[in-house]
């Protein structure tokens, strides 16, 4: 699907407020540009379809770390992504940027990851040591946080730290 030439989704007329929480790995990807294809593209083609659907409100879950000059490949996706929803024009616009996501992976039909389930369970013995920011949140908190923040918002940028979601139930 060329991402660039979307320009609505079928049936709909109006949207007040836009959610996406699209992501890949680069490893479930497969390359750099597969990768970039869903995390930059379709992310922002979303967007865009949201504002010309009358939308104010855009909220996206992101990556911690985000930042169109990193040398990471990953966080400079997800930076760019983030300057190019800025120049959309939301009124508002919320970026969640979760330390690592928690979550059935069974649920959902994906495969275990061991390394980590290990991570989670170090991160379990030392999170009295570990900043909030930096700890496991759940993807059910992500999208709660999101949520909240995206109605409670009047005008503005605001950027939420796992330490943040966390918070929410």
């Amino acid at each position: 699907m060329d991402f660039a030439t979307l320009s609505a989704l079928p049936g709909i007329k109006h949207v007040d407020d836009v959610f996406v929480a699209l992501g890949t790995t680069l490893k479930v990807a497969g390359s750099q540009a597969a990768f970039r294809a869903l995390d930059f593209e379709a992310v922002v083609a979303l967007a865009r379809v949201g504002k010309a659907l009358g939308a104010t409100k855009l909220g996206v879950v992101s990556a911690m770390g985000a930042s169109p000059a990193s040398k990471v490949f990953y966080n400079r996706v997800k930076g760019e992504m983030e300057q190019a929803l800025a120049r959309l024009g939301y009124q508002v616009l919320i970026l969640a940027r979760p330390s690592l996501l928690v979550g059935n992976r069974d649920a959902l039909g994906q495969a275990a990851r061991p390394a980590e389930k290990l991570g989670l369970l170090a991160m379990t013995l030392f999170k009295p040591l570990i900043p909030a920011n930096y700890r496991p949140v759940a993807a059910a908190q992500v999208a709660n946080a999101l949520l909240s923040a995206v109605h409670s918002t009047e005008h503005g940028t605001r950027v939420l730290l796992s330490g943040e979601m966390q918070a929410i139930i």
